[in-house]
């Protein structure tokens, strides 16, 4: 075992004893754990400390995370949430635990869309998260549903991390895009269904039931009432329409636009900042009106700020100083060394490793750097190249719902205020992380069949 791979396991390790035995704030055990990084980087402690922040400051989601946070805040300050989620109830509040069946099925769809876990997570956990909590659900349970589904971005096609394998040689000679895109739906909807029955399990632990009849909203009334707050449904799906489908066509197409100007259009920057700036114009009356009030306002919600600034901004500078001590040339030694094994064994390995890697790492991060060396360790065992793509595709997906470094666990909580998100962490590997890596070695040994 390397120097990197055991400076991983070490910082994942300091991690959880220091929140989970002396109940210390993540952000703080985060903190400590990169401080211990930078003393085994030894000599090049400064250096690796100061790539790192480099790299966590040009991370957009360290930016973007904490305007998600500002408009969370403007959304209960106007009541705006309120509204929408009468006018949701009032169809949907029969059906006991309904926003979660709602934000799993969302986060499927709106993945086929962004093809991002921290986009998905942020489009669907906007609308969801406050609805879910609203019907009974507990901060942390609505919190960890919709983080883990945010890898249904990685799942469901297309998705970045696809287009990167396709882009490889070992694999675009033997896999086509048709034939991926349509085995890769059918191993999402392996994992959608799983989801789906897992909901129950959440809807008895939190005790949800369904609106009593008295208790509904009347459609009409709700609508009359709240149509206005329908228009933030505008800011999560416009930068999505400007970005993918015929509009995005439209604009490539124009010269003084271009390809490259659609491409510029960030969905996870757009989406806080025109939802909120619906919320401002919609919920006026319910804002401040001077420069004061504002000052006031933005104070109450600066703690959340510290929370998730510190929290990913210790992650990205992390995950840096792990790459700087080696941490990617060694998982490439490993998965190269993995030949003399049993295939069922390899299969297994290489699924951990990958769970593994995406801990402190982008699925996109990871799929550069080791989704040649992986597909070729699952093709060395005979497993089947349309399968073995699908497979990493899965073992990829859980970006979302591997701790302690995940952008969308911070995203998610933010948005619903969760202060220790830490809390979710059990969670979301135990119902999330392992039983995608089951569906993904199933697949790999033919017992999930794939249509392709």
């Amino acid at each position: 075992m390397g120097f990197g791979i055991i400076s991983l396991l070490a910082y994942i390790a300091i991690i959880l004893v220091m929140n989970m035995r002396f109940k210390r704030k993540i952000a703080e055990s985060m903190g400590v754990a990169l401080v211990v990084l930078l003393i085994i980087s030894g000599r090049n402690a400064l250096t690796n400390l100061q790539s790192g922040i480099t790299f966590a400051l040009k991370q957009e989601v360290l930016f973007v995370a904490m305007a998600f946070v500002f408009m969370s805040y403007l959304m209960n300050q106007t009541g705006i949430i309120g509204r929408l989620i009468n006018i949701l109830n009032s169809f949907l509040g029969r059906l006991r635990g309904g926003p979660g069946y709602v934000t799993t099925v969302a986060s499927a769809l709106f993945g086929m869309v962004s093809g991002s876990p921290s986009g998905n997570v942020s489009a669907v956990g906007t609308i969801t998260l406050p609805w879910m909590e609203n019907t009974g659900w507990s901060k942390k349970n609505a919190t960890t549903v919709v983080a883990g589904n945010a890898g249904l971005g990685v799942i469901f096609p297309p998705s970045n991390s696809m287009f990167l394998l396709l882009g490889m040689t070992a694999i675009a000679a033997e896999v086509t895009n048709g034939e991926l895109y349509i085995a890769l739906f059918s191993a999402g909807l392996w994992v959608l269904l799983y989801r789906l029955l897992l909901i129950p399990y959440f809807v008895h632990k939190d005790h949800i039931q369904p609106l009593k009849t008295e208790e509904l909203p009347h459609f009409k009334a709700a609508i009359a009432s709240g149509w206005r707050s329908l228009l933030i449904f505008i800011g999560a799906v416009l930068p999505v329409i400007l970005t993918v489908g015929p509009v995005s066509v439209f604009f490539k197409s124009l010269e003084s636009f271009g390809e490259k100007g659609v491409k510029s259009i960030s969905i996870i920057f757009w989406i806080p900042v025109l939802i909120s700036i619906i919320t401002i114009c919609e919920g006026w009356k319910h804002l401040p009106h001077s420069l004061k009030g504002w000052v006031s306002l933005s104070k109450n919600a600066i703690g959340s700020y510290s929370d998730i600034g510190a929290l990913l901004f210790f992650a990205y500078t992390s995950s840096r100083v792990l790459i700087n001590l080696g941490l990617e040339e060694e998982f490439s030694a490993v998965f190269a060394s993995l030949n003399a094994l049993p295939s069922i064994v390899i299969i297994v390995c290489v699924a951990f490793l990958i769970s593994l890697m995406v801990g402190p790492f982008t699925s996109t991060a990871a799929t550069t750097a080791i989704g040649s060396v992986s597909y070729l360790a699952l093709r060395s065992v005979g497993v089947v190249p349309v399968a073995a793509v699908c497979a990493l595709l899965l073992f990829f997906s859980n970006e979302g719902c591997i701790p302690p470094n995940s952008a969308p666990i911070y995203i998610s909580s933010g948005i619903s205020g969760l202060r220790n998100p830490a809390e979710t962490f059990k969670p979301l590997v135990l119902f999330y992380a392992l039983p995608t890596i089951l569906i993904g070695i199933l697949i790999c040994l033919g017992i999930l069949p794939l249509f392709h």
